[in-house]
């Protein structure tokens, strides 16, 4: 074997857009002209033929490969995305729960906890990698806009929490992937099928059957936690708030990877507590609790709301998008039995009817895009 030079090929990157990790003693740098091992003259065919290849790293020959001959690549465990899923739903629905539980707190005022916790979080991150606090200018517009419809959106999930029940309004949120393919659709041009009509309409039915609105179902409707009118107003706030989520994140989709996440969730919080303090000083409701089991709530809802976000960013960084979205849908499942166990209140058939039409738009809409993306990914491997 003798040493030569490398030429362009060598530099070229593994399959999947990773460059292959450089042995020991190679030199970095750019422009720097890497020596690499090569079989001697008359002998090259048998090198070709003797050469080791690994699975992990499409195919390339050892040492420009991740692993070395005989070491064993470390097995992720199986189902523990999903696990992490299911973890951040139950954190999430407990969540939910307690903020049912709160008495003498307006829900602007519980999302401005919530808030200052994730500005808490955040802020170390942005000094950590040095990422500033205003962001690219071109981009500065999407992530003001991301920031003011994700704080709207959780203000009028935490008022629909408080005024209908903790079941129908978490049905009514799992229509956010359906309205989010909608105003992709209309906003950044993509593929708007008759199947995604379909899901649609099944999520629209969903949402009527929980509402009931007089006009179709009569004047007399059982079953309604609190006043109808109470339960009309926070039906149109979970609506809202769900398009407000689904629009944050068409325009997450247009910014796309140019802007870090950390990013993305500072202007959330920033913006989002600059519109609850305004927003309480209007209303006149800025007050701290005055019961002491009311405090723990609200430092209980902020963790484990950040836990919730947490365990869901892991779930998806090592799970498919398309299976997490689906198992999601264990948040239904959770609130139905939450509401059971602490809150007395039994689901009506027409709020189970619409859960089902609801989780099963949902799932059919994360199961499509899924098969989308796999489709695309093996496109691109060919």
């Amino acid at each position: 074997m003798v040493l030569c030079q490398g030429g362009e090929g060598d530099a070229a990157p593994a399959a999947g857009g990773q460059e292959p990790e450089v042995p020991p003693g190679r030199e970095d740098g750019p422009g720097a002209v890497q020596p690499r091992l090569c079989p001697a003259p008359g002998v090259e065919a048998a090198g070709t033929e003797e050469r080791r290849a690994c699975g992990c790293c499409s195919g390339m020959s050892w040492p420009f490969c991740c692993e070395a001959p005989g070491t064993k690549k470390k097995a992720a465990c199986p189902g523990l995305g999903l696990f992490y899923t299911i973890l951040s739903a139950f954190l999430f629905s407990v969540a939910s729960l307690f903020l049912k539980k709160i008495e003498d707190l307006h829900s602007v005022e519980v999302s401005a906890f919530r808030c200052v916790f994730q500005m808490a979080f955040v802020l170390p991150g942005l000094i950590y990698y040095k990422t500033g606090f205003l962001g690219p200018k071109g981009k500065r517009i999407f992530l003001f806009f991301r920031g003011f419809l994700g704080s709207t959106a959780m203000v009028l999930l935490y008022y629909s929490y408080q005024v209908m029940p903790l079941a129908d309004a978490t049905v009514i949120t799992f229509t956010s992937p359906v309205f989010t393919s909608l105003l992709a659709w209309i906003f950044l041009k993509e593929k708007y099928s008759l199947w995604d009509l379909l899901f649609t309409l099944f999520a629209i039915t969903g949402v009527i059957l929980i509402a009931r609105p007089p006009f179709l179902f009569g004047s007399r409707v059982t079953g309604i936690e609190g006043s109808y009118s109470d339960h009309i107003k926070g039906t149109i706030a979970a609506i809202a708030s769900t398009l407000s989520a689904a629009s944050t994140i068409v325009i997450l989709r247009k910014v796309g990877k140019s802007v870090h996440y950390f990013l993305s969730i500072w202007y959330y919080a920033v913006i989002g507590l600059i519109g609850c303090v305004i927003a309480l000083f209007v209303l006149n409701e800025w007050r701290l609790p005055h019961c002491g089991r009311d405090r723990v709530f609200l430092v209980l809802i902020g963790l484990l709301g950040l836990g919730g976000q947490i365990f869901l960013t892991k779930a998806l960084q090592i799970e498919k998008a398309g299976p997490v979205s689906i198992m999601k849908t264990m948040d239904v499942v959770f609130a139905f039995i939450l509401q059971v166990l602490f809150l007395n209140h039994l689901p009506t058939w027409w709020t189970v009817g619409g859960a089902l039409c609801v989780v099963a738009s949902s799932s059919g809409t994360a199961i499509r895009k899924w098969r989308h993306s796999v489709k695309k990914a093996k496109q691109r491997e060919i």
